[in-house]
């Protein structure tokens, strides 16, 4: 029988799991605001605010529904949730859409992250840094890549990014000294199978991923205690679809970051790097089919391409690199597209992507 699916959502990755999904005879149906969404030529885009009741209707009449960033309104889960079944589980989103929840979820589950205090007034962050010394503060909602977050690494600091923050709820982490920031990326069907990807190791400028490696180097111990923490955080939440975790690396032990209930930017290299991608893997689970191998074929080095794409000549001419445009107006420090290199060994994959950096203007 073949299966529709609505997705909340028309970005790169509502995109990406379009382009998943029609290999497997699965048709499409997106609701974003931009009428030009990355989603647009490759599947049906409903263009409307993600609340609105009518274009939620028209979406409700797939067979499964699922979303593809964090910031979609809660209540537009769950009206959908009244008409089919929608993955992940509105709880993992709700949860995650709040960085107090997330980090009280961790504690609840055992999971180390680093210590946080809740901000609420400019006398909650003085004391936090008496506490623990130089913080982040972030808001508790709506920042990703970077954005809503703030380094205070001094009393004299304090008030401007008290005041930084606009009023909003906030909290206050303490500063990782880390060596490494990796991610784990697993899936899990509606039976309760899991599947894991290699660990990735990952580079960030500016709060936004730059490059992923995978599988990560010398990783061995920390990707048990990642698949292990993942999969605990994914039974809790009864999840269902792909689940991604970040972690810091200090002293050979991980500490959780953050996760992300949904496709995530560090398993954009699985489209040619693994056996099955993240974004079929996903569909796979949300519309109740078999999940697929996550087994990496060789080495691969992901780079996120931000305000422009390089001529593509220039990345195309190397073995094993693969371009993905996302279709994307130009504009300064915005994701536009990925290039991913895969090649037999960590070293050739190394060498060609460092090359290919050369040519990246992030």
């Amino acid at each position: 029988m073949n299966r529709h699916l609505g997705i909340l959502g028309g970005g790169q990755l509502g995109r990406m799991l379009a382009l998943a999904a029609h290999p497997l005879g699965i048709r499409v149906s997106a609701v974003d605001p931009q009428a030009d969404g990355p989603v647009a030529a490759v599947a049906e885009q409903i263009t409307a605010a993600y609340d609105d009741r009518e274009a939620l209707a028209r979406l409700a009449q797939a067979d499964y529904a699922t979303f593809e960033f964090e910031n979609v309104p809660d209540a537009a889960v769950k009206q959908l949730e009244e008409s089919l079944p929608v993955a992940p589980p509105p709880i993992a989103l709700h949860t995650a859409q709040d960085r107090l929840r997330e980090k009280r979820l961790f504690q609840k589950l055992d999971i180390v992250t680093t210590p946080y205090r809740d901000i609420v007034e400019l006398s909650d962050l003085e004391q936090a840094f008496r506490e623990l010394g130089k913080l982040v503060l972030k808001t508790r909602t709506l920042g990703y890549d970077g954005k809503g977050q703030v380094i205070v690494a001094s009393e004299t600091q304090i008030s401007a990014a008290f005041q930084q923050m606009a009023g909003v709820p906030a909290i206050a982490e303490q500063w990782v000294p880390f060596e490494r920031e990796v991610s784990i990326i697993i899936v899990r069907d509606r039976k309760g199978n899991f599947k894991s990807y290699p660990l990735t190791e990952n580079l960030h400028r500016s709060g936004v991923l730059h490059r992923s490696i995978a599988p990560a180097p010398n990783a061995t111990e920390l990707e048990a205690q990642a698949i292990a923490a993942a999969h605990q955080l994914a039974n809790a939440l009864q999840y269902v679809g792909v689940l991604a975790v970040e972690f810091f690396v200090k002293e050979g032990q991980l500490i959780a970051n953050e996760y992300a209930p949904r496709v995530h930017n560090s398993g954009h290299w699985t489209i040619e790097g693994a056996e099955t991608s993240q974004f079929q893997n996903h569909i796979r689970a949300v519309c109740d089919l078999p999940l697929g191998s996550t087994k990496a074929r060789g080495h691969s080095v992901m780079l996120n391409l931000l305000g422009s794409i390089p001529e593509r000549e220039t990345l195309l001419i190397e073995e094993g690199a693969h371009l993905h445009d996302y279709g994307k107006q130009e504009r300064a420090g915005r994701k536009v597209g990925h290039v991913t290199v895969v090649s037999t060994t960590a070293e050739q994959s190394a060498t060609i992507a460092a090359r290919l950096e050369k040519l990246i203007h992030n």
